[in-house]
């Protein structure tokens, strides 16, 4: 590499950023052996001009951290990170947790997030084959088909795909005889370990969602839309594990052992009432859906459906199925 002023400075900034953080510093000394392992060790870098580039990185907006040591000898660090170290964590493992993300993408992605910081601080990141998940054989596809459900989104376009999924042999079959989607998309969610393309089918003019590991062949078409008022948070928290269904008052009666279970499902605005010492109630919206059923059943003998009739009687039905499914 080439020395001048110019790559000095900009290498000097890299060696802070890479070298030094909340809990590592380096001496005048210590960043002009840095400096030398880029130019050359015949190189030579006067205290007086780096103190100077020290100065001139903060001039122009560069937080450059000074710590007197031992002796009165002075430590540089740079601290003023885009994110902080529990941000990164987050991110991390984020990656980590979510199934659609195969192995070798986690890698690119964890090793991406370790440059927004100093090198220390990403060698303590989880290691991705620590915490391996299940490899999506669909990733690629997925991939494809965020970059565009995202552009349609931001642009106001209609989007075209077909949809389908796995059968018992593992062959991908298509609905609706492989015929083709048209959807006004919304919004694109990550939920359940999955991502999904909230938006308003056209054939039967509704809001529906799709997950995106089982759209195939997706396009942008030229057609644009306006969106009317939706409220998304609004759908997603009525369908139970992304079921779709009809709308309808619920009303379920809870063991108070749950009432964590029901408040973190559901948000504290919840409208929750005491039964008596052992029981609430428990009144929201939810979408008629073997989701809800399925979400019902999981508490066993702590939770009973009071209303409507309809969901108490798809319940009813599933335990006397699971009652036969045992006695034989």
């Amino acid at each position: 590499m080439e020395l001048n002023n110019n790559t000095r400075l900009l290498t000097l900034l890299r060696i802070l950023f890479e070298e030094t953080d909340e809990n590592n510093e380096l001496s005048i000394t210590e960043m002009s052996s840095k400096l030398q392992e880029f130019f050359g060790v015949d190189r030579e870098f006067d205290s007086r001009t780096l103190k100077s580039d020290m100065n001139v990185l903060e001039e122009i907006g560069y937080e450059i951290i000074k710590n007197r040591g031992k002796f009165g000898k002075v430590y540089y660090s740079f601290q003023d990170r885009l994110f902080e170290t529990y941000q990164l964590r987050l991110l991390n493992d984020a990656i980590l947790s979510a199934r659609f993300i195969n192995g070798e993408e986690k890698k690119k992605l964890i090793k991406k997030l370790g440059k927004l910081t100093s090198r220390h601080i990403a060698a303590t990141l989880p290691d991705p084959l620590i915490f391996s998940q299940m490899t999506a054989n669909d990733y690629d596809q997925v991939k494809i088909n965020i970059d565009h459900v995202h552009r349609a989104i931001s642009e106001q376009r209609v989007v075209c795909f077909k949809y389908g999924k796995y059968n018992m042999n593992k062959t991908f079959e298509y609905h609706r005889n492989g015929d083709e989607y048209e959807v006004k998309p919304y919004a694109l969610i990550w939920q359940n370990d999955f991502y999904y393309l909230i938006g308003w089918f056209r054939k039967t003019e509704e809001m529906r969602h799709y997950r995106l590991d089982r759209i195939r062949n997706i396009r942008i078409a030229e057609e644009t839309f306006e969106k009317g008022d939706f409220d998304v948070q609004e759908y997603v928290n009525q369908s139970f594990h992304m079921f779709s269904g009809e709308n309808m008052k619920v009303e379920i009666k809870f063991h108070q052992s749950l009432l964590n279970v029901v408040l973190d499902r559901f948000g504290l605005e919840v409208s929750v009432k005491q039964v008596d010492e052992e029981y609430f109630l428990l009144s929201t919206e939810g979408k008629m859906s073997t989701g809800l059923v399925t979400w019902v059943l999981q508490w066993g003998h702590k939770a009973r459906v009071v209303s409507p009739r309809t969901l108490k009687q798809e319940v009813e039905k599933e335990i006397e199925k699971m009652r036969r499914l045992y006695e034989e």
